[in-house]
């Protein structure tokens, strides 16, 4: 019977790690980064601590009312309190930055996606925008019982314009 080569399991392991690494990566489930909260700026904006340095994240995915707009103050204070005295994970997409050089993230406090909370509370709105879409089913279902339980916003039937809509009325 031939020697077998240890080498040929050790690659063969290493190979497969690094394959199944890449299809996680590829079906949106990126390595999650440790951050420290810092401020909530609005309630799909955070300035966070991450390795040393101070980031601003955008929540992928979803769209909060402004500070000025109706349940602006609501949906910052509630993502204030899911953030608060926690570790954060960070868990990316396909883009890490947006157009304004702000931390695109998936954020994690404990076992709650705060991204996905936001929305269940009835306080933002689903955003899909591709490529980062990797939980848009996840946020639709998490809209349909917001809106049935009449959460947040949709206690009043929802917003009388989206944040993007008013943001365009309104300015930054």
């Amino acid at each position: 019977m031939p020697a077998r080569n240890p080498h040929v399991r050790t690659v063969s392991a290493i190979s497969g790690l690094l394959i199944f690494t890449a299809l996680m990566l590829a079906a949106g489930f990126a390595l999650a980064d440790p951050a420290r909260l810092l401020a909530a700026i609005d309630g799909d904006s955070l300035r966070v601590e991450l390795g040393g340095k101070i980031e601003e994240v955008r929540l992928i995915g979803i769209d909060a009312p402004e500070g000025r707009q109706r349940f602006g103050d609501q949906a910052r204070s509630h993502v204030l309190r899911l953030c608060i005295d926690r570790e954060l994970r960070l868990e990316y997409d396909a883009e890490r930055r947006d157009r304004y050089g702000r931390l695109l993230a998936y954020v994690h406090a404990g076992d709650v996606m705060v991204n996905e909370e936001m929305i269940r509370a009835g306080l933002a709105l689903p955003l899909p925008v591709k490529p980062n879409t990797a939980h848009a089913k996840r946020f639709r279902r998490a809209e349909a019982e917001a809106r049935a339980a009449r959460r947040g916003f949709w206690a009043e039937g929802g917003l009388d314009m989206t944040p993007a809509q008013w943001r365009k009325k309104h300015g930054r």
